[in-house]
């Protein structure tokens, strides 16, 4: 079997291919495509496995192509949905299109000389001058009606299945413009396979059902399962329904490095061969060190490392786990002031802020910063008592009667974070 098929294989990426994809693979460097259509500005850890695969493509020495669907992204893709979704405008979906070319840039090798190096293509470039007649007349006569109401995202949407809406025209052309996106690349850059979620089979088949009819020629399917966690349930959002997204401006690194912390040990175990890079062995040994002290949460640890790594880089990756140190008390005061103002806000979210006067939160006495200045503690002999019962932190460090703050105490050169106790927090805003 070849390798690179093995390698879903193991990883748990496996779901279905077309007979002929394991044999065209062994025989030659082979062109495969993914199509991401652009919905937002941003894509979301839903797209992670999508990118995986072309990196796992490329690493196995054949060439992966990263299709944006500026095209496509103009009708919506019916698959797994119940109802059509909200047309973007021309001037959001070009946006749109900018930022996803630039974000897969990031994971895919585009540089360089080697023949198997990473292309990026967006369908819109060879759409926009087809005209409906032409593309009635030169496509859609080669695939039936009947044909693409076999397909299950088209049939579901027709039943009424879990409630689902009927379809409209613009969508139903969906499978037959994925389609001739393939027949295009084929015909144009030698693109002989197609990959994508199990959803995608009926869509991708149609390609090679219209490469047979209209080129004459052969091509191929292979799909990856839908992932959902262990039990079952939805995977990639919050229990708000909130996406984690890949752009830190949306989804920080902090809270996406947690949400990979976070997983259950049965997610962690199917997790770490599904969004990480690491080798086999390292895997099943990880595994079998973090069955004997699950406490420890080893599995989940290096999950979130290599995850975060690999999306947001190894400097975004230590503060977030200085971030994480922070909030569980195992950091200096020197982590505590270095974070910047995102990641602090984010670590905090929810605790009571107060703009106030440089002059009034730094070079005075603690016990007036936390009282009259600050409003946190309700007067000074309050502020004295909790000092004195050793109860009050600045930057998460003890603090006596005699402390000031300085310039050097703000965090990202603007925030004090007052504490007393365990539990009770207030920001203070110095501008």
């Amino acid at each position: 079997m070849n390798s690179f098929i093995e390698e879903l294989k193991w990883r748990g990426l496996f779901a279905d291919m077309m007979p002929g994809t394991d044999e065209q693979l062994n025989k030659e460097m082979t062109t495969a495509y993914i199509g991401f259509d652009p919905t937002a500005d941003s894509l979301h850890i839903g797209s992670l496995i999508q990118i995986k695969i072309l990196a796992h493509f490329q690493q196995h020495g054949h060439k992966p192509i990263a299709l944006v669907g500026g095209a496509t992204g103009m009708i919506g893709d019916p698959s797994g949905k119940s109802s059509e979704r909200n047309l973007l405008d021309e001037e959001t979906l070009l946006h749109y299109v900018d930022c996803l070319k630039n974000q897969l840039s990031r994971f895919l090798d585009f540089s360089g000389s080697e023949p198997n190096k990473a292309e990026l293509v967006n369908n819109y470039d060879w759409m926009k001058n087809i005209s409906f007649l032409d593309f009635a007349k030169n496509v859609g006569k080669n695939i039936t009606v009947n044909y693409m109401m076999a397909k299950d995202s088209v049939k579901k949407r027709f039943s009424g299945e879990a409630g689902a809406e009927g379809m409209s025209f613009t969508e139903f052309t969906y499978q037959l413009i994925q389609g001739y996106d393939f027949l295009h690349l084929y015909q144009n850059n030698n693109v002989k396979l197609q990959m994508g979620g199990s959803d995608q089979w009926g869509n991708i088949t149609t390609g090679t059902e219209l490469i047979r009819r209209k080129a004459q020629g052969e091509a191929f399917a292979l799909t990856v399962p839908l992932i959902t966690k262990a039990d079952g349930s939805k995977f990639g959002k919050s229990e708000s329904g909130e996406n984690y997204w890949l752009d830190k401006k949306k989804t920080s690194p902090y809270k996406f490095y947690q949400f990979w912390l976070n997983a259950t040990d049965d997610d962690a175990e199917r997790f770490i061969k599904f969004y990480t890079f690491l080798g086999k062995e390292e895997i099943e040994n990880l595994v079998e060190e973090h069955k004997t002290a699950p406490n420890e949460r080893k599995l989940q640890k290096k999950l979130a490392e290599e995850v975060t790594v690999w999306v947001h880089g190894r400097e975004e990756y230590e503060k977030a786990l200085k971030a994480s140190e922070i909030l569980f008390g195992r950091s200096t005061a020197e982590d505590m002031v270095s974070l910047d103002e995102a990641t602090f806000l984010e670590l905090f979210d929810g605790v009571p802020q107060k703009e106030i006067a440089k002059s009034d939160a730094l070079g005075i006495n603690i016990i007036d910063l936390l009282s009259e200045k600050s409003g946190f503690l309700k007067s000074k002999s309050e502020a004295s008592r909790e000092i004195k019962g050793n109860a009050i932190s600045v930057n998460k460090q003890k603090v006596n009667d005699t402390f000031m703050a300085n310039e050097s105490d703000l965090i990202d050169g603007k925030f004090l974070l007052l504490q007393k106790g365990k539990k009770n927090y207030f920001i203070v805003k110095a501008i």
